[in-house]
C-alpha cells in the first residue's frame, strides 16, 4: 500500500472540493529567507523561514543508477514543539516514483530522518488480533547537511547526495502562512485554540512560471476551472482563515461558554483544538513535466481528522494543466480498470490471484480521475475511505507507460511527446 504521506497530520477534507471547504480567517506569514545555508554554487529561491524545495543527486547503495532526490521541508508541525516535516520523491530506473516522508529530527536544521512510504515491499499486513492493516517501515534514511551535500546512510549503508540546480525542471521558492485562532476573543482563560496553516510553492524559473503560479493558487483555493481568475496568494490565505475562524468559533464558543457556567468544573475541551492545513508539494519535476500534490488536513473534533491529496500534472511546454481527459483516450476505462487491479495487488499486499475485496471495500478498483504523470507512467491516487477502510490510508497505484501506451493521447510531455519510458 502506497500510504502517501500517511505519517503527516495534514491534508484535505475530501479532496479538490475539500480544499474549497478548507475552513480559514489572520495572516502571520513570515517573509524572511530560510536560515539554513545553501551551497554557494546553488542559487537559493526566496523561502519563508523553515521551508524549502531542493534537489539532490547521487547513487543509491547497491545500485549503479543515479537518482535525483526531490525534497521539500514543510515547516513546523501543528504542535510547535515537534520537528519540521520533510516530504520527497525519487524515481527508479524504470521511472517508478518512490515517496519519502519524515522530519528534521528534533527541530534540527541540518539532519533529516526519512523513510520510504511507497515501497511495495512494505505492503500492508494485518494484526493477528484485530485484523487492522499496518505498514512495515520501508528503507530508513539518516542524513545530514554537509557543505551543500546530504551525507549519511540508507538502511545502514553509506550514501552521499550532492545539491544541484533544478536544471531541466522548475525551481521553486516556498511561502508558509500559519496562525492560531482563539475560540472566544477576550477570554484569556481559554487554553485551547484552533490552528490553521497553508504552504505554497512559488515558481522561481521557467517560461510559464506565471501560469504555473496561477494554477497553484487555484489549487490551494479549490478552484475546479482552469479559467477561473487566480486570487493573489495572500487573498487565498485570508479566505481560508476567514472561513476557519467563522466555523471554529461557531462550534467552540457555545460549548466553552456552557462549560464555564460552573468555574469549579471548567476544563478546556481538547476536542475543540481544531486543526486545518493545506499544502502544495512536488510529486514530479523533470524536463517538460511537472506534477504537484495539493494536500490538506482537517480536524474538527472526533477520533481523527480527515486528509487526502488532490494531484495535478502540467505541461511546461505550454503552461497547461493535464487533467484526466487530456491524458487518456475516450472509452478506455475498462482497460484502465483491469490494469489498476493488476498493479494494485502488490501495493495492497495481495497475490496475483487474490480478489481485491481481500483488502478493499470494492471488488473492482474504480478508475479515479485523481491521477498524475511521471516520466515512467501514471499514478492513480485514492483518498482514505474511497475504496478501503481508513486504516489503509491513502492508496497510490503506479501503472507504467509500457502498459498504458495504447490508452494515452499523443503529445504528452514525456519521452519526446510519446508516452514511453523517458531516459534519465
Amino acid at each position: 500500500m502506497s500510504a502517501s504521506l500517511r505519517f503527516l497530520p495534514l491534508a484535505p477534507l475530501a479532496l479538490g472540493l475539500l480544499l474549497t471547504a478548507c475552513n480559514s480567517g489572520t495572516d502571520t506569514s513570515t517573509a524572511t529567507a530560510d536560515g539554513a545555508a545553501a551551497s554557494a554554487a546553488v542559487a537559493e529561491p526566496r523561502n519563508d523561514a523553515g521551508t524549502w524545495y531542493r534537489q539532490y543527486r547521487g547513487v543509491l547503495p547497491g545500485s549503479s543508477d543515479t537518482i535525483t532526490l526531490h525534497l521539500q521541508r514543510l515547516g513546523n508541525a501543528p504542535a510547535a514543539s515537534l520537528p519540521s516535516r520533510v516530504v520527497g520523491f525519487y524515481a527508479g530506473p524504470d521511472g517508478h516514483p518512490y515517496e519519502l516522508g519524515g522530519d528534521t529530527g528534533s527541530g534540527s536544521t541540518d539532519s533529516l530522518n526519512l523513510r520510504n512510504l511507497s515501497e511495495e515491499l512494505a505492503a500492508a499486513t494485518a494484526d493477528e488480533e484485530d485484523d487492522t492493516p499496518t505498514m512495515p517501515a520501508g528503507p530508513q534514511w539518516r542524513l545530514r547537511e554537509q557543505n551543500g551535500q546530504l551525507v549519511g546512510t540508507r538502511n545502514g549503508q553509506p550514501i552521499q547526495l550532492r545539491r544541484v540546480r533544478p536544471g531541466s525542471s522548475m525551481a521553486f521558492g516556498v511561502r508558509r502562512f500559519t496562525t492560531e485562532v482563539l475560540p472566544r476573543p477576550g477570554h484569556p482563560e481559554d487554553s485551547i485554540s484552533g490552528r490553521i496553516s497553508m504552504q505554497a510553492l512559488v515558481p522561481a524559473s521557467g517560461t510559464y512560471q506565471a501560469d504555473i503560479a496561477a494554477h497553484i493558487r487555484r489549487g490551494l483555493h479549490g478552484d475546479t476551472l482552469d479559467t477561473a481568475p487566480a486570487l493573489a496568494l495572500d487573498s487565498v490565505w485570508q479566505e481560508h482563515l476567514r472561513l476557519f475562524t467563522r466555523d471554529y468559533r461557531a462550534d467552540a464558543a457555545p460549548l466553552l461558554a456552557a462549560a464555564k457556567k460552573n468555574p469549579n468544573d471548567y476544563q478546556p475541551v481538547a476536542a475543540l483544538a481544531y486543526e486545518q492545513e493545506a499544502n502544495s508539494y512536488v510529486l514530479w519535476n523533470q524536463g517538460d513535466l511537472l506534477s504537484l500534490g495539493f494536500f490538506g488536513y482537517d480536524y474538527s473534533g472526533g477520533a481523527h481528522g480527515m486528509y487526502g491529496t488532490y494531484v495535478q500534472s502540467y505541461d511546461l511546454r505550454t503552461g497547461r494543466v493535464l487533467r484526466y481527459d487530456d491524458i487518456f483516450r475516450a472509452g478506455t476505462k475498462p482497460q484502465l480498470a483491469k490494469l489498476l487491479g493488476q498493479y494494485a495487488r502488490p501495493v495492497l499486499g495481495l497475490k496475483a490471484n487474490e480478489p481485491l475485496s481481500g483488502a478493499l471495500q470494492v471488488k473492482t478498483l474504480p478508475v479515479t480521475r485523481n491521477v498524475y504523470l511521471t516520466s515512467g507512467g501514471a499514478v492513480f491516487v485514492y483518498l482514505p475511505y474511497e475504496v478501503a477502510a481508513f486504516s489503509y490510508g491513502q492508496i497510490s497505484v503506479f501503472v507504467p507507460y509500457t502498459d498504458l501506451q495504447p490508452l494515452l493521447k499523443p503529445g504528452l510531455p514525456v519521452g519526446g511527446g510519446n508516452a514511453a519510458v523517458a531516459s534519465r
